[in-house]
């Protein structure tokens, strides 16, 4: 169980209808229902804007995704989001491995996402770009998009905070770290 108790339902119609667009139809995580019983908490989350498409490609968004949670340890959401979005995100079984352990240039990836996840990776590391890691992005993403790369990993990164800090059970459906 988390270190913080979840909402039970039945939820209030606000936080439902939120359920309802998020999950599209399935029941809501373990982290939502957590935020969701903290109503500034929960605003505060889904204010974070990044739960939508956005200007990247889904393929792209995920290796981000991925690699930052895989990067910050955090198996709960990584696996969440290997399940949801992996195969319609067209990531191989050698990609999905290679976002917990494979290098940024692992030959698996194309040159723009080998720039990205390298971005990814600084970013963890150090938390800016160097001039070369930006240009390497600039190379193969808009502004827009870039901008996305760099949000997308501040989010996952306070996400892999959450969940990793109120010590959340997997989600029984999600996949596991590769070994």
């Amino acid at each position: 169980m988390s270190r913080i108790a979840p909402l039970d339902p039945p939820y209030p119609a606000d936080v439902q209808q939120d359920f309802d667009r998020i999950m599209r139809g399935r029941p809501p995580l373990l982290l939502f229902r957590v935020m969701a019983g903290h109503p500034r908490a929960w605003e505060k989350f889904r204010g974070g804007g990044l739960l939508d498409r956005g200007p990247l490609p889904l393929r792209q968004r995920e290796i981000v995704i991925d690699r930052t949670c895989a990067l910050n340890g955090c198996e709960y959401e990584w696996g969440v989001h290997v399940t949801a979005f992996g195969a319609a995100a067209g990531l191989s079984e050698e990609q999905v491995r290679a976002t917990v352990h494979g290098p940024a240039d692992a030959d698996c990836w194309s040159p723009d996402e080998q720039a990205m996840i390298a971005a990814v990776d600084a970013l963890h590391a150090r938390a800016t770009l160097s001039e070369a890691e930006f240009a390497a992005l600039r190379a193969h993403y808009d502004d827009d998009q870039i901008l996305e790369i760099i949000l997308l990993c501040g989010f996952y990164r306070t996400v892999s905070y959450l969940t990793n800090a109120l010590a959340m059970p997997l989600e029984a459906t999600a996949a596991r770290f590769p070994m």
